[in-house]
């Protein structure tokens, strides 16, 4: 199935599973058919695989009516999971051939690390399929790119054991790693990864039981039309398996957590010359059989932060 949050006329977010070409309210249809199904894809994800099978159920008998499935077209897609609970978790250096081209330029080491890469980016990087990502030239002049499979957390688990890692697993979804290379604070990649709509996310979350196997799968950047980013996710270096029972292993992961795989090489920090994401740029991301992001670079530099009461 193929999930996504999406809204109506500037009305609340709703969860909907894509059929053909319709978005399909599932706490409306549950509603009409006496079921019960939650209306925010956290709470979705909280109550699998329970709401997964209601679902399903409820969507293979069809007969949608007036008010339940919606055009594509008419409605917005918002990141699957626009306020996440918690940090994601970011995975760096996870591909050999990024880690060669990082050495080169980003002052990491070039040998494969001993121990997974971890950092996080806060809830507040998460923008959804369209949405600016914002530069601020006050900010940076290094603003990068990096595709990367995200994984959704369906069940929570502290020590999970690698053999039980895939259980624990609700789906998939595509994220842009922002990167402000020029702001690195003493090692740290917090301020360079955290900023706001530092984190696209979406268009959708697949979930697992219709990917057989994550590691194969291909993944694309585009800039302005031109292929940077093209590699396969069999190229990881520790894979999702092993990044789950690391992460459980230090910290307790929750329904709804997500999880930044790691990029592939043609990062713009790794080219030579470097290339950076400028105002009018467009980058486009995929992931095969998950989904493809779209998002304009908008120039913020003179943007007035204004708090409403």
């Amino acid at each position: 199935m193929k999930l996504v949050t999406f809204s109506r006329n500037n009305m609340d977010l709703r969860v909907g599973a894509i059929v053909e070409d319709t978005i399909v309210d599932l706490a409306v249809l549950a509603q009409r058919n006496g079921e019960y199904l939650p209306s925010t894809m956290l709470e979705f994800i909280e109550q699998s695989p329970t709401s997964l099978e209601v679902a399903n159920n409820l969507i293979s008998k069809g007969n949608f009516g007036s008010g339940v499935a919606f055009f594509k077209e008419n409605v917005k897609i918002h990141a699957p999971i626009p306020k996440p609970k918690k940090n994601i978790f970011g995975i760096g250096l996870n591909y050999h051939k990024h880690i060669a081209e990082s050495a080169k330029s980003l002052d990491t080491k070039d040998e494969v690390p001993s121990e997974i890469v971890i950092f996080s980016k806060p809830p507040s990087t998460v923008c959804g399929y369209g949405d600016a990502i914002e530069h601020n030239s006050n900010i940076t002049q290094k603003l990068d790119w990096e595709v990367e499979l995200g994984v959704i957390i369906g069940k929570a688990g502290k020590k999970v054991d690698k053999k039980d890692a895939y259980k624990h697993i609700f789906g998939y979804t595509v994220i842009i790693d922002v990167s402000a290379r020029d702001c690195r604070r003493s090692g740290q990649w917090i301020v360079s990864k955290g900023q706001d709509t530092f984190a696209p996310m979406g268009p959708c979350i697949v979930t697992a039981d219709e990917i057989e196997d994550p590691h194969n799968l291909n993944l694309w950047l585009t800039k302005n039309g031109e292929m940077k980013q093209e590699d396969n996710t069999k190229n990881m270096v520790f894979k999702i398996d092993e990044i789950i029972s690391d992460l459980s292993t230090v910290m307790s992961l929750d329904a709804g957590d997500i999880i930044a795989s790691g990029t592939p090489s043609g990062v713009g920090a790794g080219m030579d010359p470097q290339e950076w994401m400028w105002p009018g740029d467009v980058i486009e991301a995929g992931v095969e059989n998950v989904g493809r992001l779209y998002n304009p670079v908008v120039d913020v530099t003179n943007k007035k932060n204004i708090l409403e009461d």
